[in-house]
């Protein structure tokens, strides 16, 4: 089954062209458009703004991911949660174009493209034979990477989702299936990485900032408190990690090293990811862990929980996507999107919404 995979709920307009079976999902095609350098200079995103760019990337990503290939099956597009601005351009091109050409529409969950991001495969690790239909003539995405086949997820699954808008912590019980264990009750802790960095004067995004020079400072250097990392839920906190880091500063300001305030203010909140992640597996004992959204591209955050389940579950196994599938993408989109046209779950052209509030699990 062919899926064309559509994201566009925050700053990056992405289209992926995927074949999916039983054998995975692999890219044949997929095209990106980053906004990055537009919301530089104003510090964060920008709804307005990211809306506009979306609106004048979209079709010719769409245009460009399609050419040369065989027509899709089915259309997986972001309707939520995410901007309303970005998501509505995503939305109204699945719309039409599911009107123009006839083809069914999976309205997908971003939260859900995520955790399937670490099912993204590419055909240049197989032998092609086996994968592809030979009656359909592929033209393959040139600047397709190689990657290692991908393990497939085994239930129950735990999903630990980190981005600049989301920490959830999320029971996968079959495909479809989830509970959602514990969520961030105020910032998310992408969010934090992005607000600590502007506190010291990293150009947004902050996250991958903090990260590079972490590694050269001490983790202890400042004790930043871990929020609620010793509650009995599974609950997250960011808020106040980002006001100890603003009262640091504004008490230490001629003392800073910025590599140890940045190890420092890192290692709290990966601290408190790990921990809430290894209670919860402790508790109901996967099969599988799985880390992702955008940050889980963060070194430190990937081996650090790597390292814990290798000493204390040392059975489950562990699965993070590829670095350039951790951020929004289209491929991440058309797998999750794939699991439901195997199951017929389609939305009408004329009944498809944006809902930037979306809830994959309750």
């Amino acid at each position: 089954m062919l899926i064309l995979g559509i994201e566009s709920s925050c700053d990056d307009t992405s289209v992926a062209l995927l074949d999916c079976s039983d054998k995975g999902c692999f890219v044949l095609s997929e095209k990106t458009a980053s906004q990055i350098d537009i919301h530089k200079k104003y510090g964060g995103v920008v709804p307005e703004i990211a809306g506009r760019m979306h609106a004048e990337k979209i079709v010719p990503l769409i245009e460009a991911v399609l050419e040369n290939q065989p027509k899709p099956d089915a259309i997986a597009v972001t309707s939520g949660p995410g901007l309303i601005t970005g998501l509505l351009v995503g939305v109204e091109a699945a719309r039409t174009l599911s009107y123009i050409t006839d083809l069914p529409i999976v309205s997908t969950n971003h939260i859900e493209g995520h955790i399937y991001s670490t099912q993204i495969k590419n055909f240049d690790n197989v032998i092609l034979n086996n994968v592809k239909d030979p009656s359909r003539s592929y033209k393959r995405d040139s600047s397709a990477k190689p990657q290692n086949d991908k393990k497939e997820i085994q239930f129950p699954a735990l999903c630990l989702v980190v981005s600049g808008g989301h920490t959830e912590l999320i029971l996968m019980k079959n495909h479809g299936k989830y509970k959602l264990l514990g969520a961030t009750i105020d910032d998310a802790a992408g969010e934090c990485f992005d607000k600590g960095a502007k506190l010291i004067g990293l150009p947004y995004p902050g996250g991958p900032q903090i990260s590079k020079l972490a590694v050269s400072g001490n983790t202890r250097a400042i004790h930043f408190p871990r929020p609620m990392i010793d509650s009995k839920d599974y609950n997250f906190s960011f808020s106040g990690l980002k006001t100890s880091a603003l009262y640091w500063l504004r008490d230490n300001k001629n003392s800073l090293n910025i590599n140890d305030f940045c190890a420092s203010f890192e290692q709290a909140i990966i601290d408190v990811l790990v921990s809430k992640t290894m209670k919860a597996a402790k508790e109901y004992k996967p099969k599988t862990i799985i880390l992702g959204g955008g940050v889980s591209a963060n070194p430190k955050l990937r081996q650090t929980l790597q390292e814990e389940i290798n000493k204390n579950l040392p059975d489950t196994d562990f699965q993070i996507p590829q670095m350039k599938y951790a951020m929004d993408n289209g491929a991440m989109i058309a797998v999750a999107g794939y699991h439901h046209a195997k199951q017929k779950d389609y939305t009408s052209w004329k009944k498809i919404k944006a809902d930037p509030n979306w809830r994959l699990a309750k």
